[in-house]
């Protein structure tokens, strides 16, 4: 639906208003960037005409659609009842925008939220993703819609049991996936991302994945390492949401009480792990070769991010914001290679 000059927003907030008058997936089961390519592009420096601009393109070309109509109230005492029914999502963000605004943000997300993460790959991880851009910016009424839309889409996954872990190394996980033969197997019902990994979570032998890592103050840093390493090597669309992801959860995980933050991360990289198939059973990079790589010649940032920016592409604007803000934090020179990379400006 692309607006009129004169009625179309032409501020960041105005436009996020605007987003939640839509569904945030559209058709067939596609998530919505939408509102947190926006954000990402107003922290790349775009101008307000840009994101206007994004804005009509995304909803013109992708067909957004508007929020399903409410079905019936959801109620407190018992709101886990219709977790994954994507027809109730206008009354579970209706719910969560009020929780929010009853118990403020970070009491609802760590009242709800763990209860959430055994489901983190709702909408191929996008209601993540959507969280963690609205904790990004506090914004109550995005932290509302995106707790809704994590629980409509919830997807059932194999639920950690406590076993011992095997490793603490996130891409020995990934190894001893590949090595799995119930995901050689895995026969997705479309190739919709989210449905690859029900299909993995759906084998029986992968159940144990979930237990497999061990987590401790250096998990986060070590997830991180390896998606960077495995979207090196790979440049694939899926490693993408490993980097992408890894983003996600270290913005998320400070909102959470203490105690449930190695849930986060063990879920998050129990769906990366169920996305080997997809990515092609992947071998990570040696250490010598991860070092060549980041030594190559690559622009600064921001040269990266006006090629983003100029981009409509959702996927180059989002790897491109999380690959700069990824290397604020770990210092790592190789997430502007494969920033640059992404964008065609080197080879």
């Amino acid at each position: 639906m692309a607006l009129s000059p004169r009625t179309r927003p032409d501020t960041l907030d105005e436009l996020l208003v605007e987003t939640r008058l839509y569904s945030a997936e559209f058709p067939i089961l596609l998530a919505s960037h939408l509102p947190m390519i926006l954000v990402a592009l107003d922290r790349l420096g775009a101008t307000s005409e840009r994101l206007a601009e994004y804005f009509e393109t995304y909803c013109t070309t992708n067909g957004l659609v508007p929020t399903p109509p409410p079905v019936a109230p959801i109620e407190r005492e018992r709101w886990t009842d219709a977790l994954g029914d994507r027809t109730r999502e206008y009354d579970y963000r209706a719910f969560f925008e009020n929780e929010v605004r009853r118990i403020g943000i970070d009491a609802a997300i760590q009242t709800y939220l763990p209860t959430l993460l055994p489901g983190i790959g709702a909408s191929a991880m996008h209601g993540m993703m959507r969280t963690a851009y609205g904790l990004m910016r506090m914004d109550p009424s995005e932290v509302g819609t995106a707790l809704g839309y994590w629980s409509a889409t919830y997807l059932t996954m194999p639920r950690a049991t406590g076993a011992a872990p095997i490793t603490d190394d996130p891409g020995e996980v990934l190894a001893r996936a590949c090595t799995l033969p119930c995901l050689r197997e895995v026969e997705p019902e479309t190739d919709l991302l989210w449905h690859n990994i029900r299909a993995a979570g759906e084998k029986e032998s992968f159940a144990p994945v979930v237990d497999w890592l061990a987590i401790g103050p250096d998990t986060g840093r070590k997830l991180a390492e390896t998606s960077l390493a495995l979207f090196a090597a790979t440049m694939d669309f899926s490693s993408l949401h490993a980097l992408t992801g890894s983003h996600w959860i270290r913005l998320i995980g400070p909102h959470l009480a203490e105690a449930d933050r190695p849930a986060l991360q063990r879920y998050f990289w129990q769906i990366i792990a169920s996305l080997v198939p997809k990515i092609g059973f992947p071998s990570l990079p040696s250490a010598e070769q991860l070092d060549a790589w980041r030594h190559l010649p690559a622009p600064g940032w921001p040269e990266i991010a006006e090629a983003a920016i100029a981009s409509d592409d959702e996927h180059d604007i989002s790897l491109v914001f999380s690959a700069r803000e990824e290397e604020s934090i770990y210092g790592d020179r190789l997430y502007r290679v494969v920033a640059a990379r992404r964008m065609g400006l080197i080879a």
